[in-house]
């Protein structure tokens, strides 16, 4: 009996490793393709790769791939170890300072043992504001990959399309990367705590989610009406 308890055991790790790698990945995609879709950057900034079954951009700039892979690196790490429940990507004037743009992505993790304390943290320090974790949840019925990548796939249409209804971004504008972690989480000190950068009197949309055996990523983009 002990033999297969370990098994067992083993296979929820490695489940658990996979559904945290899928939701990094989703993570680093998405990134990009919202630093391309609204122009933040220039659009020859950018190299098509495959992914999802799509066309995804990816950011050639040295710097940009710099700061995104310094996230991810940590972000992989309390992924496996459930220490995520969001991801924040926030587009900020530079003329003004103003932020204009958010996308929060939720992370609900399924079969989770019990509330835990988050504190938003960002490569730039700001000033700390706690927030509350979510408790446990069923996992949704056994998936597919494919089923899974669908989800994604629908995911990043919206994401694409979302310039339709999106205000155009005047000037320059430059982004900055939240993360949502426990607070009993090991942050490299290079992480600072950061305030929310929520979008004054902002409009806000949800979208689609996806979710595999221990996860489930929503999404939503928080922006700033035209004058």
């Amino acid at each position: 009996m002990g033999e297969k308890k370990e098994d067992k055991s083993k296979v929820h790790k490695l489940a658990l490793r996979g559904s945290s790698k899928t939701v990094a990945e989703f993570f680093e995609y998405s990134i990009n393709t919202i630093l391309f879709q609204r122009g933040v950057y220039p659009a020859e900034d950018f190299s098509a790769v495959k992914k999802y079954g799509l066309n995804m951009l990816v950011s050639n700039d040295d710097q940009v791939k710099a700061y995104i892979k310094k996230i991810m690196s940590q972000l992989n790490r309390w992924m496996v170890n459930g220490k995520i429940s969001k991801l924040v990507v926030v587009i900020t004037s530079k003329d003004t300072g103003e932020h204009v743009e958010r996308w929060q992505f939720d992370v609900e993790i399924f079969n989770k043992p019990n509330k835990s304390r988050s504190t938003k943290m960002a490569v730039d320090k700001e000033n700390a504001a706690p927030d509350e974790g979510d408790g446990a949840a069923p996992p949704p019925p056994g998936k597919t990959e494919n089923e899974i990548q669908e989800e994604i796939q629908a995911i990043f249409r919206q994401i694409t399309a979302s310039v339709t209804f999106l205000p155009v971004l005047d000037g320059d504008c430059t982004f900055n990367v939240l993360v949502y972690a426990n607070a009993d989480s090991d942050v490299p000190i290079e992480w600072g705590d950061s305030d929310a950068k929520e979008i004054k009197n902002g409009e806000k949309v949800q979208l689609r989610s996806f979710s595999t055996s221990n996860h489930k990523v929503d999404t939503m983009v928080s922006y700033r009406l035209a004058d």
